[in-house]
This record gives C-alpha cells, sequence and structure tokens, in this order.
C-alpha cells in the first residue's frame, strides 16, 4: 500500500501521488521499464540542452534524479535498520553545482542511473514489511523506508514531466 501521508513531510506528497501503483515493487517495476524507453533515446545533443538561461541540463537533471535516489536509498537503508539518529537534509543545488555532470556523456549518466537503480531495487526488495514500515526521521520529518521508495519513484516521474514538457518541445 502507499505510504500514509503521515510517515513523510507534507512536500514530498507531490511525488508520492504521482506513483499510479500501490504495490512498491510493482511501481519500481513500472518506472525502471519506462525508464529505459525514456533516457536511452536522449541524445548527447539533448542532453546539454537547458530550455532557459541558469536552468540545468538534462544531464545535470539526470544527475539530480541519480543523486536522490542514492540519498532516498540511504535513508531507507537507515531507518530500516532501526536508526534512531535524526538524517540530515541536502541542498540539491550546491549537489548540482558540484557534480559536472555536463562534463560526463549522456551514456555514462545512463549506465550510472540503471546501475544506481538496479541496487535501489535489490536494497527495496531486501526489506521485509516491517523494516519498510518503521518511522525514522530525515530532514526534521518522519520518513519510512516505504515512503523513501515512493518518493524516489514520484521524484524520477516529476523530472521526466519536467524533461518532456520544457526540454523536448522544440
Amino acid at each position: 500500500m502507499k505510504p500514509n501521508p503521515s510517515t513523510y513531510g507534507t512536500y514530498f506528497g507531490r511525488y508520492i501521488d504521482l506513483v499510479p501503483q500501490t504495490d512498491l515493487s510493482e511501481a519500481f517495476n513500472a518506472i525502471t521499464e519506462e525508464s529505459y524507453a525514456f533516457w536511452l533515446n536522449l541524445t548527447e545533443e539533448q542532453g546539454n540542452y537547458r530550455y532557459a538561461e541558469g536552468k540545468w541540463s538534462i544531464k545535470e537533471l539526470l544527475l539530480h534524479i541519480i543523486d536522490t535516489e542514492r540519498i532516498f536509498s540511504y535513508r531507507a537503508l537507515a531507518i530500516a535498520r532501526g536508526e534512531t539518529t535524526p538524517l540530515p537534509g541536502y541542498d540539491e543545488n550546491q549537489y548540482a553545482t558540484h557534480s559536472a555532470a555536463d562534463s560526463r556523456s549522456m551514456e555514462e549518466l545512463v549506465d550510472e542511473f540503471f546501475s544506481v537503480r538496479n541496487a535501489t531495487m535489490l536494497l527495496f526488495n531486501s526489506f521485509t514489511d516491517e523494516a519498510l514500515n518503521r518511522v525514522g526521521k530525515a530532514n526534521g520529518n518522519p520518513l519510512t523506508a516505504a515512503a523513501a521508495g515512493f518518493i524516489i519513484i514520484g521524484h524520477e516521474i516529476h523530472h521526466m514531466n519536467v524533461v518532456k514538457e520544457r526540454y523536448l518541445q522544440d
């Protein structure tokens, strides 16, 4: 089942609401299949494109998705394993500034993305129901491992929609 809104920060509801599936494993399988068709078909030229001055390139946006997936996977792992120390937030713009994404190829970034996704799916498949529903604290908000999984998926859906609407409209 999708996580209860009391198990994640209000801001993240916008991502969780984008996930049509209620089963986390099914949701990961569905988005990953869609991701292969989407990210693999972008060219190097598209990867370097910015739709406006000061906006991230598609490469930077994809690395942002990768970074966020790693961070939320770590949060899920820590919470599932019973970590009681509150987990910190992060500044996505600071990460993007220091990512050097534009110096990398789309092929390299896509390979990295799918390696991270494979590890993420293996991690979440290893969690028991009890571990998935254990509540921790991240960035000052409650968070369960299950909510972290749905956030990862919804976050990617959100950014794929942004790419379709703002980057690939030419």
